[in-house]
């Protein structure tokens, strides 16, 4: 009980990684978004709520170029009464984060927003987007992305002890076949979708056994 109370520190300290808890809501047959897109609002507002206290307790709100672009998300903690706000970490191989993003708009000396990319955007917009406050740290991995697991170590050594995720299926399925997830926060609405976009681009497998096996957690939220 008492490690679950201070989950992240114990990660930081004991494995050089913040504790990564891996946001998804979901229909009841596992879509999270309509064909068109649409994904506003699959669950309800107690959900919603839910999640912005995890938001809350987390040091660094994490996601990817692909929800910046398609939903320029402000990625804040809202609705409750909070003295800080989490940092901003864009898995951002490319740099395509734009200039007028809300997230960007949201930096503070007390609220970093950290961009990760490969280092292969043109060195004006490496600059465009540092005068526009944001920090970029640059982890390319062997098949030019960036390197998720080295992100999380520097993110560790930097004394984030909590990542809340909230992506799309591309950088979710990343995390999770890495290896990289530590908890998964599920909201299932009941309804059914039918078709649309999934969890995660996980798989495909061809056995059952391939399967990543997890485990029900009581809530962490104190």
């Amino acid at each position: 009980e008492s490690q679950w109370l201070n989950i992240g520190f114990f990660s930081r300290m004991l494995r050089n990684k913040p504790w990564v808890r891996l946001k998804m809501a979901a229909s009841v047959d596992g879509i999270t978004a309509l064909p068109n897109g649409q994904s506003q609002w699959i669950t309800c507002a107690q959900a919603r709520a839910d999640g912005h206290a995890f938001r809350a307790r987390a040091c660094a709100v994490l996601t990817g170029a692909g929800t910046v672009l398609s939903d320029d998300p402000q990625l804040s903690v809202r609705g409750l009464d909070v003295q800080r706000q989490p940092h901003l970490v864009v898995v951002d191989s490319r740099l395509q984060t734009p200039l007028g993003a809300k997230l960007l708009a949201a930096t503070t000396p007390a609220r970093a927003v950290w961009l990760y990319h490969s280092g292969s955007a043109p060195a004006d917009t490496q600059a465009a987007l540092t005068h526009a406050g944001a920090e970029l740290r640059t982890m390319r991995n062997a098949a030019g992305k960036v390197d998720l697991s080295d992100m999380f170590s520097d993110l560790a050594h930097r004394g984030v002890n909590e990542v809340h995720v909230e992506a799309g299926s591309a950088l979710n399925g990343s995390l999770l076949r890495e290896g990289l997830v530590d908890e998964l926060l599920l909201y299932v609405a009941p309804k059914l979708l039918g078709q649309g976009l999934g969890l995660s681009g996980l798989g495909p497998f061809e056995r059952l056994s391939d399967a990543i096996e997890m485990t029900f957690a009581a809530p962490t939220v104190i």
